[in-house]
């Protein structure tokens, strides 16, 4: 090798140990976090209606279906069909919980889901009634009930949070920022018309 070579190899080590400094290690848990949906509406302060408040707040479906796990007939319902983009949120206390992005037409008659838009919004219990065991799905804060989750949704997930509209109300992308909701306006930007 000549003198020339021998000089090269310490530039070499030298651009990338000074590369590996500066530029952003690659950090699952980075990528994670920032592909992370947004929080919206804060909820720290929100405090759940008595059951005469829900009585009077919410009509006699959405009190059946959120307060006593009803469920709202197929096909019949507000947003099953519903195609206008925009987000879903708790009727009850407007946690932020699925997005028009990740919906889609699962041929069951209710609007199902593929994720939630803040999964910090949703819990999951073991349902054993009608002599199965399903997935309820339920408001994180309000503690509504909201549907079942199932396993057989499409990719990336396989997931399908078939949800009641009743427990849900939807606020289309022109009035997001309007009703308290403007930071999800951005992940409509993109989206043609």
């Amino acid at each position: 090798m000549s003198n020339r070579n021998h000089s090269f190899l310490p530039r070499i080590w030298l651009a990338v140990s000074v590369a590996a400094l500066v530029l952003p290690r690659y950090d699952a848990a980075a990528q994670t976090r920032s592909t992370t949906p947004l929080r919206g509406h804060d909820m720290s302060e929100f405090k759940k209606p008595t059951d005469a408040e829900l009585k009077q707040k919410l009509n006699p479906l959405q009190y059946q279906v959120t307060q006593h796990e009803g469920t709202e007939r197929a096909f019949q319902n507000d947003y099953w069909n519903n195609h206008e983009p925009g987000i879903y949120v708790d009727v009850v206390s407007g946690e932020p919980l699925f997005s028009s992005l990740d919906k889609y037409d699962s041929g069951t008659g209710w609007p199902s889901f593929t994720k939630p838009l803040v999964p910090d919004n949703i819990k999951t219990k073991t349902d054993r009634s009608l002599l199965m065991t399903r997935t309820e799905v339920r408001s994180a804060h309000a503690d509504s009930h909201l549907g079942h989750l199932f396993d057989d949704g499409p990719k990336p997930t396989g997931l399908r949070y078939c949800m009641n509209s009743a427990s849900m109300r939807f606020i289309p992308v022109a009035k997001l920022a309007e009703e308290g909701y403007g930071e999800f306006a951005s992940l409509f930007q993109t989206v043609k018309k």
